[in-house]
């Protein structure tokens, strides 16, 4: 027989603002810990504009939330600590994380740049039962990287993800099938994951007020009242889930970039501004190995642990850095249903060497300036550091631009 499936889901609390109290008392010598006062990460106080990436459980407290406006946060809690965000520092302090993980199991998968899925079946001979593995985890990475994590167990993702998110900070937590009646249906439904307000409303009118209620809800009932998600939603509240830790693939032989936001993304010129900035890393790498791409693929990870990713073939091999961006906003506004994105990436394929373009009658020549512009632009940068240029667009959503890491995907 085979083992029965055991799932931890791991998650760094409150991760930007532990990273960066950490820093600041080992390698500064401060005496203050952010994490023990109302303090957030994100935005610029001076300038009163930016969001909240990230908040302290003292914050927490007052009702600052994540992804609301620093106005909004300030307002609430009037003596809130704003620190700058690092994001050198949380992508060093994600890689030390990580690296841990994969210590404990061949199948990490990066949900985000603070969260993983680890699958632990068939590891009980080597790290001990589900429960003393956890807390062997947890307490190492508290005691050699200084921060704490909260772990949920399961027999699936989604319970143990609901699992992790019990009581925090530095926990370990299970959610088995057989828990699920005493543990989570007795929660109101807003607490199910992936259940918005809007959702929560929908279900109330319909005298739906606990997970449980909705878990013994008659599912086509639901299916339509909220069409596909009534039944994503009848599944999870009963514990249903089928999907595989999906470990992440080696790197190939193409050229791409994903990044991992830390708050859901919901509006459409916030995800444009971050497939912008995917083109330009991609292209720029492009130019720097003087080569070309002529098919561009666009995927996207939404905050239920789907995938999706579409491509497209280009009428000439490019290494231009408007035509690949205008190549994926395409793909994502065939692909996008309008749920909060997690993840975005872009990927590329059928690799030429530098040839020259071939003219087409469409052709209105525009190409030739952009080429000009990417080159200047990686002239200056290369002189002058990366920061030297930036577009317009990017000095407009900087608060975006600072709760996502750009990683890169095979050379």
């Amino acid at each position: 027989m085979e083992p029965e499936r055991v799932i931890f889901h791991i998650d760094v609390n409150s991760a930007f603002l532990s990273w960066e109290s950490v820093y600041r008392m080992k390698e500064l010598g401060e005496k203050l810990d952010l994490r023990t006062i109302p303090a957030a990460i994100g935005g610029d106080e001076k300038k009163r504009h930016g969001i909240i990436l990230a908040k302290s459980i003292p914050a927490k407290k007052f009702g600052v939330r994540t992804g609301e406006s620093i106005m909004e946060a300030k307002r609430k809690c009037p003596e809130l600590i704003l620190v700058p965000s690092n994001y050198e520092l949380y992508k060093k302090n994600s890689q030390a994380f990580m690296a841990i993980l994969r210590e404990y199991s061949p199948d990490v998968e990066q949900y985000s740049i603070d969260e993983a899925f680890v699958d632990m079946t068939g590891m009980q001979a080597l790290f001990g039962e589900p429960i003393k593995a956890a807390h062997t985890i947890k307490d190492r990475i508290r005691e050699e990287l200084g921060f704490t994590v909260n772990v949920g167990i399961s027999r699936n993702k989604y319970l143990a993800k609901m699992a992790s998110d019990f009581e925090k900070p530095d926990k370990v937590h299970t959610l088995f099938p057989e828990e699920i009646r005493e543990k989570m249906w007795p929660l109101p439904v807003g607490d199910l994951l992936f259940v918005g307000k809007s959702t929560v409303k929908k279900l109330e009118t319909m005298g739906i007020y606990t997970i449980g209620e909705l878990a013994h809800t008659d599912r086509e009932l639901l299916k339509t009242a909220l069409k596909k998600q009534g039944e994503s939603i009848w599944n999870f509240a009963n514990g249903i889930d089928f999907s595989p830790v999906q470990t992440e693939p080696e790197r190939n032989k193409g050229y791409g970039n994903s990044t991992t936001i830390s708050f859901d993304v919901t509006d459409e010129q916030a995800a444009r501004t971050v497939l912008l900035a995917l083109s330009e890393s991609v292209g720029s790498r492009l130019r720097k190995d003087q080569v070309k791409i002529q098919v561009v693929s666009v995927t996207i990870k939404d905050n239920q642990l789907k995938k999706m990713s579409h491509q497209k073939v280009l009428p000439a091999a490019t290494d231009i850095t408007n035509e690949i961006y205008q190549a994926a906003c395409e793909l994502f506004e065939e692909l996008w249903d309008g749920r909060p994105i997690r993840l975005l990436g872009i990927q590329t394929s059928h690799t030429k060497e530098e040839e020259a373009r071939q003219l087409s009658l469409f052709d209105d020549g525009s190409h030739e300036k952009w080429e000009q512009m990417d080159l200047a632009v990686d002239a200056i940068r290369k002189k002058y550091g990366r920061d030297a240029v930036k577009r317009a667009s990017f000095l407009k959503e900087d608060s975006i631009n600072k709760g996502f890491s750009i990683r890169h995907r095979g050379d």
